[in-house]
């Protein structure tokens, strides 16, 4: 009896794999099949030139890799890009941000998601972790345009109990939605947005419900001195003592820019598993310091790489993220050896997974895995020659290199033609939007931004 036909077959295409050592490695001439939306080989061309197919793509002369994840970002805040430039975060946040975030409308959510997906899945983005609010929204685009990705809906301890329960609500109704595709944590927003009691709480309720936790902790080295003045503690040793350190479903902390040293020890006794989500371009932008990279992986801390929202970061480029990882790192350490190119792959491939927990499911290309696979076309003259294919995709690869957007084994985006997602009529909808969205004549914000220490 013969197999039945697989949904998809790659051919010809050089494969970054995962060695036994976690390393990265290239595979020359491979053929990757896909059934069931997850790889069922990965072998040499000519071995399955007669495995019988549904689709087939000839990828001669590009890369085939995992698809990069963001594994933290306020997807909706596409609509917002541009709008608040050269100021200090508590202004960017208290004059701008969050003055015009109190105009939003679930339709503004949706319409922001749908831009932002178009946007990651041009990008060879497959997956992203959005922390942000009205995410049923998002979760609705996600299911619409075939990506796969972490949702959480982000509350205040100014909402009451009611921010607390919604996020819970919207976690347990989503969780395995889009086909599997959609996976959901507990969303506070940050230690000093959310009081300690409500931390304490969304731990419990994380515990009982089986979640994870994401949210912004130690974005700043200002917000850990603020901590320390007025508590006695920095915001890693916040969540330590309310217990959402020891979850079993994990924790997703984001930026970690402000961690120091005290707080090492803290995360690395953790007895739930904890990852740390670095968005360089936005640190930059701030003239805040980096996350500590080599410190946390010496510790044992997945470290993944995000782009934050477009308001601070401009773009949802994971490539960019990852050269400036790299780079960031290099300087701040002084030390040119660190990251290297492979290195930078390996977190912006394996380690993002297991920063948002899916690290046995997407991440590699190997057999038993998601099928999220993006194509890289390396033949343009910014690419070439070719001495060092690591270094050629990590600092010389941009993000409109990509050629093929696939997730599940379904193809999203194909020679650059976006399959599941109308752009121009997305934008044309947006913009009808902007005026109102971007009103900032009430004087009322959502919240407030904690001012660095005088």
């Amino acid at each position: 009896m013969t197999s039945p036909a697989a949904d998809l077959v790659i051919t010809g295409c050089t494969a970054l794999v995962h060695d036994e050592h976690e390393g990265i490695a290239f595979v020359e001439d491979a053929a990757i099949v896909v059934r069931d939306g997850m790889i069922e080989s990965i072998g040499p061309a000519a071995e399955t030139a007669v495995v019988a197919t549904v689709e087939r793509i000839d990828a001669r002369g590009q890369i085939a890799m995992p698809g990069l994840i963001n594994c933290h970002t306020h997807s909706p805040m596409v609509a917002l890009r541009g709008i608040a430039e050269d100021m200090p975060a508590e202004e960017w946040f208290n004059d701008v941000i969050w003055p015009v975030e109190s105009n939003l409308t679930a339709k503004d959510v949706e319409l922001g998601a749908r831009l932002a997906c178009a946007e990651m899945i041009r990008g060879g983005v497959t997956c992203f972790a959005d922390h942000y609010f009205s995410m049923e929204k998002v979760a609705d685009v996600v299911a619409e345009c075939g990506m796969r990705a972490h949702l959480g809906e982000a509350f205040f301890s100014s909402q009451g109990v009611q921010g607390r329960e919604k996020s819970l609500e919207f976690a347990l109704r989503h969780r395995g939605a889009a086909g599997g595709r959609i996976t959901t944590a507990l969303a506070p927003h940050a230690p000093y947005t959310v009081d300690d009691a409500d931390l304490a709480a969304t731990a419990e309720l994380a515990r009982e419900h089986g979640l994870p936790v994401h949210l912004h902790a130690s974005e700043s080295r200002d917000q850990t001195d603020n901590s320390l003045a007025r508590h006695g503690v920095t915001p890693i040793e916040v969540l330590e003592r309310t217990g959402l350190l020891g979850l079993e479903a994990g924790v997703l902390i984001a930026h970690g820019t402000g961690i120091v040293d005290r707080d090492l020890p803290v995360l690395e006794r953790a007895t739930g598993p904890v990852a740390v989500a670095t968005a360089p371009r936005t640190y930059l932008r701030f003239a805040w310091p980096t996350t500590p990279v080599r410190a946390l992986r010496r510790i044992g801390v997945p470290v993944g790489l995000a782009t934050d929202g477009a308001a601070s970061n401009n773009s949802l480029d994971v490539w960019e993220s990852m050269a400036l990882t790299a780079l960031v790192q290099k300087s701040t350490e002084g030390d040119p050896r660190w990251l290297t190119s492979r290195q930078a792959l390996h977190h912006a491939t394996l380690q993002s997974a297991r920063a948002v927990g899916l690290g046995e499911r997407v991440g590699s290309l190997a057999p038993g895995r998601r099928a999220d696979i993006v194509l890289v076309d390396l033949t343009g003259p910014h690419t070439q020659p070719v001495h060092d294919l690591a270094a050629t995709l990590v600092h010389s690869a941009r993000a409109a290199d990509v050629r093929t957007t696939i997730v599940d084994g379904r193809v999203l985006m194909r020679d650059r033609e976006l399959l599941t997602v109308d752009v121009p009529a997305t934008v044309r909808e947006l913009e009808e939007r902007l005026a109102a969205l971007t009103d900032r004549s009430h004087g009322g914000r959502i919240q407030d931004y904690d001012k660095p220490p005088e």
